[in-house]
């Protein structure tokens, strides 16, 4: 950027500025909703139970089938992220 060019765009400058807070906290809350720990962390409480005999087969496949869909989505959601940076 030449010295012209910056002088004139310099009032922007806040306005950048805030765009860029704005991308960032944008990212961290996309990431934070977007965790599959919480996913992965389900999963083994679902087998627990299980094992437990809390629930039964077809309550612990139908909820499996739920949880391994919903981490699918949160890993190619972040796939997606990754590759924007």
């Amino acid at each position: 950027m030449g010295l012209i060019t910056g002088l004139l765009t310099l009032p922007l400058a806040p306005v950048r500025g805030t765009m860029w807070v704005l991308e960032q906290v944008t990212e961290t809350a996309e990431r934070e909703y977007y965790d599959p720990a919480p996913v992965q962390d389900a999963l083994v409480k679902l087998e627990q139970d299980l094992i437990a005999g809390k629930i039964s087969e077809d309550e612990f496949d139908q909820q499996e089938d739920e949880l391994l869909d919903r981490l699918e989505i949160l890993q190619a959601h972040l796939a997606r992220l990754d590759a924007r940076q």
